[in-house]
């Protein structure tokens, strides 16, 4: 089941393709939301000021972890555009080299964290045993994410090739060691005499599922078991082929920095008008979100392989309407997802969170209701993006970006918040992000729309082609 072939790819059903290329990465991504609750549900049951280490480690870690998306998005997006070239032996080299990237940028930020953890974690003054514990799991977590980052661009390689079932399995092996080993490791269950490690734990059996995760990518990727695999030819380190990785990878990398330092800013200003009230409102409304964003995610993926074989292939008008099918469909989708939240805001804000009461809950009510408004839009973001990110234009995505959340969101919430004298100024944070959703979506696809009609797609093509070339001879040579 969700066997796509490339052929099927190129020259099939369109809605066959996209469906069994983004189904299984649908199911991926929710794995991946499972696995960043798993240590905070063990760690609940330490103390609070583990809890709150772990919440603080998180955007510090995700800006660190960079290199995982350069290395991620630079083989999805080379490997797919070689193998609608049906250039394998390119595609096999840019997922090797990707590989040499995630690894090469990962342990960098090792042995930044190794050194400047405690320093950087302080900066938020959180207290002493927050930043204590923080830096414990910090360190530990990257250095599974050493091999996190290999495995990403092996995941990005399958996915590339069209296979979405192998990164699928990657990710599972990698969260079910995760939660077999946490409850263990965090507080000792039902071992006796031992009450566990703690944090450390926590960051241990987050790491242990890195590396299972990567054991599993290898053994995938060197056996006849999927379509795609490495071949001792492919193990060749060619500078050409590691500066196209990059050339991809990097914007992307920028793309996501920039999202979690607002997103940070966001948690500032909300927090600052609206209290621990507003601020449990803003986390509850993100976390329920990833219902709608998630699977948008997916099929933003699923077109940029789509995308990037179809322009290997020469196909560059399929491609376009790849990326509109897609967009219909993701947008339908998630509307109709918004639509029930805005309709019963209060009893899923309870069952999220029963305890919550009083301004709380009012906020939350009202923030999920803000948000449903422009669920539509993460349909349109993300499978657009997808379309530039398959022709290889992941700069485009990187603005589109950081215009939705620099001149749109953190502009409009401050504003709104410190200087318009609304009833509830934590309000004006909360329209701020939808605004810059729906703002976001239309932009990025008046755009899309703009480039395409004047040869964007045929070019990147025409190029994917030339590149193919390139690298077949830089091969044989």
């Amino acid at each position: 089941m969700f066997d796509v072939s490339r052929e099927e790819i190129t020259s099939g059903r369109l809605s066959r393709a996209l469906l069994y290329v983004a189904a299984p990465l649908v199911v991926q991504q929710y794995v991946i939301v499972l696995q960043q609750v798993v240590d905070a549900f063990w760690l609940g049951r330490v103390s609070e000021e583990a809890v709150a280490a772990v919440g603080l480690v998180a955007p510090v870690l995700a800006l660190l972890a960079l290199g995982a998306n350069v290395a991620l998005t630079g083989s999805q997006v080379l490997v797919a555009q070689y193998a609608g070239a049906e250039n394998d032996g390119a595609a096999r080299s840019a997922a090797f080299h990707a590989v040499l990237v995630g690894l090469t940028l990962n342990l960098a930020a090792l042995g930044i964290a190794s050194v400047f953890a405690a320093d950087v974690l302080a900066l938020f003054d959180p207290g002493e045993t927050v930043v204590e514990l923080g830096a414990i799991y910090l360190v530990v977590v990257l250095a599974g994410m050493v091999f996190g980052a290999m495995s990403d661009a092996i995941e990005g390689a399958f996915i590339g090739w069209g296979d979405s079932r192998a990164a699928l399995v990657i990710n599972v092996s990698a969260v079910v060691v995760n939660i077999v080993l946490d409850p263990f490791l965090v507080v000792g269950w039902g071992i006796a005499g031992f009450d566990g490690y703690g944090i450390f734990g926590a960051a241990l059996g987050t790491a242990s599922g890195y590396v299972v995760g990567f054991a599993m990518a290898v053994t995938l990727s060197v056996t006849a078991f999927t379509g795609f695999s490495y071949t001792r030819e492919a193990l060749t380190l060619r500078l050409d082929t590691l500066r196209e990785v990059l050339a991809i990878g990097i914007p992307k990398a920028g793309q996501e920095g920039g999202r979690q330092t607002a997103r940070l800013l966001m948690v500032a200003i909300v927090s600052g008008v609206g209290g621990s009230a507003g601020l449990a409102a803003y986390t509850i409304g993100m976390r329920i979100s990833t219902l709608a964003f998630v699977p948008a995610i997916a099929v933003g993926s699923a077109v940029a392989s789509v995308v990037g074989q179809n322009l290997g292939a020469d196909n560059p008008a399929r491609a376009t309407r790849a990326v509109w099918l897609a967009t219909g469909v993701a947008t339908a989708g998630v509307t109709a997802i918004g639509a029930v939240q805005f309709a019963i805001p209060e009893l899923i804000a309870t069952v999220f969170a029963p305890q919550l009461a009083g301004d709380g809950l009012t906020y939350t009510v009202a923030y999920l209701q803000i948000l449903a408004v422009g669920y539509w839009a993460f349909g349109v973001i993300y499978p657009v993006q997808g379309g530039f990110n398959g022709a290889g234009k992941t700069d485009v995505s990187m603005v589109t970006t950081m215009l939705q959340y620099w001149v749109v969101r953190l502009p409009v919430a401050a504003v709104g918040a410190y200087v318009l004298t609304l009833a509830v100024p934590v309000y004006a944070a909360f329209w701020a992000i939808t605004l810059s959703n729906v703002v976001g979506a239309v932009g990025v696809a008046a755009y899309f729309y703009y480039s395409t009609d004047r040869g964007l797609l045929e070019r990147a093509a025409a190029a994917a082609g030339a590149d193919g070339d390139a690298a077949e001879a830089e091969a044989a040579d």
